[in-house]
């Protein structure tokens, strides 16, 4: 194939039909699973997997539309960051009872409760799923040549590992704190959570902006610049920290003193009262 600058469009937007196709078989299987365990939560175990399935399958769709050592990279990078991710949730849920939000959820549903868990919780998270995803799509389609390309690329890669670290070393800390019973009913305030309530949630929105910076090697690239800003917007305003927060302080009486002081979201030092 002759190497071209020109963004194979054609070659894209099937990755993009194909890659959909997936992410429906992802949540279908997730769906027969939760019939047959009774519950809704491994959903959340299916959403880091989605991606990992969703980047390998445009790694072997986009042979031949793409520089390999790009995709490659942004293929290993969204396998490393899927896998941990399921892993941990996986090991977060086992032996505990189902997670509050999916019984609440269903609790109020409209008609059949499985039928209603198929349109919120299976095809909504599907879709965002898909949508999300596009940076890692783009990435792996189209040829780049210049400096500016590898700035990029560098750069995404550096915003991706900020990421990973704050997303595993606070899924590590909360965990641990978690496990020891005198910390009950009591607020992490210590390492990453010090500085930001959710690092996990930070983490996982600049692990994103990493991708989708690294799929900037193209023009085309902006588009996963819209994905990750919707992310962004659903961690921060949506059914992230926003939905997290509305009920924590029920369980932590603390809470509130914690959430005065310390960033809602991007990593601050304390002070006496923030809410950024």
């Amino acid at each position: 194939m002759t190497r071209s600058t020109d963004f194979p469009w054609s070659a894209w937007l099937t990755n993009l039909w194909v890659s959909a196709a997936a992410v429906l078989a992802v949540m279908a299987i997730a769906f027969a699973v939760a019939r047959v365990r009774r519950r809704h939560d491994g959903v959340d175990v299916a959403w880091g997997s989605g991606f990992v399935v969703i980047a390998v399958i445009s790694l072997g769709l986009s042979a031949g539309e793409g520089d390999a050592w790009r995709r490659w990279l942004v293929t290993a990078l969204t396998v490393t960051w899927g896998l941990r991710l399921a892993v941990h949730i996986a090991r977060r849920n086992r032996g505990e009872p189902e997670d509050a939000r999916y019984v609440a959820l269903l609790r109020a549903a409209a008609g059949h409760p499985w039928w209603y868990a198929v349109r919120q919780v299976y095809l909504s998270q599907g879709v965002v799923m898909w949508f999300v995803s596009l940076p890692v799509q783009l990435a792996q389609y189209g040829y780049a040549s210049g400096a500016g390309s590898i700035v990029v690329t560098v750069l995404g890669v550096l915003v991706w590992a900020v990421g990973m670290v704050f997303e595993t070393v606070g899924d590590a800390q909360l965990a641990a704190f978690t496990a020891d019973p005198r910390n009950r009913g009591q607020v992490l305030d210590r390492g990453l959570w010090r500085y930001t309530r959710h690092p996990n949630y930070f983490g996982d929105a600049a692990v994103w902006w990493g991708l989708a910076l690294i799929a900037l090697h193209h023009l085309a690239g902006l588009i996963g610049l819209l994905a990750a800003a919707a992310l962004t917007t659903n961690l921060v305003r949506g059914t992230g920290a926003r939905l997290l927060e509305s009920s924590i302080g029920e369980r932590r009486p603390g809470y509130a003193d914690y959430a005065r002081c310390t960033s809602r979201f991007l990593p601050l030092p304390p002070s006496k009262e923030i809410d950024a």
